[in-house]
């Protein structure tokens, strides 16, 4: 039963079940550079969409925003996250990305990562409105999602890549283009500010030692060998990022509300 269990998790909390806390596509060399040209401060009411293990948060929150408002749908990950964060401008809401129940025009950042590539085409848009919906005239968006290169890139191929990544992560992942990523955000009404790019090495040594320090990085190893179904999924995830890693990369962009 624990097999079928750990086959069908999701491979995300596979790795946050080793340890690793450092999530996101382009590591948190590429989350520093989201947080950095979002440009909060004090003055800001920030809202992140599924902020997971609430890495990102800690480093949002040293920007001193008036407000921190989290979005998370899991009800496992809200509650660690209610404990972590505690105080009167800080809120974690159990809620969905696509339907926050948060005011209109009424945030001056908003920021999500490795949520959209989840979603296909018509969620995408959802999440994407929905930050617009929030957002005050002039507000910053940003996401770090995973991206596909060339621009060229066949259709057949992005098909096979995206299935090979379903079988492995088990997430229907959908990443797009560089050009299809900035434009889907122009169509829903923003403005491109900056766009940055990393390789995607989520899973390779030196990225796991700048994500998680040298020995947090030898616990995560150490539980990975001594957990062989964990283990199992993690080399396979591994394969496929290592198989594609010409046509992976990561992304990060941060757009303004027109």
């Amino acid at each position: 039963m624990r097999d079928i269990t750990i086959n069908r998790r999701q491979g995300h909390w596979i790795l946050a079940k080793m340890g690793k806390k450092v999530l996101r596509p382009g590591g948190k060399e590429l989350t520093l550079k989201l947080i950095k040209n979002l440009e909060i401060n004090t003055n800001d009411d920030v809202v992140e969409f599924a902020p997971g293990l609430g890495v990102t948060a800690s480093l949002a929150l040293k920007d001193s925003p008036k407000t921190y408002t989290g979005i998370e749908l899991n009800e496992e990950a809200a509650s660690i996250l209610r404990k972590t964060f505690i105080g009167k401008d800080l809120k974690i809401i159990k809620g969905n990305a696509t339907n926050s129940t948060l005011n209109d025009n009424s945030y001056s950042k908003v920021y999500g990562e490795a949520i959209l590539t989840m979603q296909n085409d018509l969620k995408k848009k959802e999440i994407i409105k929905e930050a617009n919906r929030i957002l005050k005239k002039g507000g910053l968006y940003g996401i770090h999602e995973l991206a596909l290169q060339p621009d060229t890139i066949s259709d057949e191929k992005k098909s096979e890549i995206q299935k090979e990544l379903a079988k492995a992560i088990k997430v229907n992942a959908r990443p797009l283009t560089i050009n299809e990523w900035t434009d889907l955000l122009e169509k829903e009404g923003f403005e491109i500010v900056k766009t940055e790019t990393s390789p995607m090495h989520l899973l390779e040594p030196k990225r796991m030692i700048d994500d998680e320090g040298f020995f947090r990085m030898l616990k995560i190893v150490f539980n990975i060998l001594t957990h062989p179904n964990e283990r199992k999924r993690i080399l396979a995830m591994r394969q496929v990022f290592r198989k594609n890693k010409i046509y992976l990369k990561a992304i990060s962009i941060v757009v303004k509300k027109k």
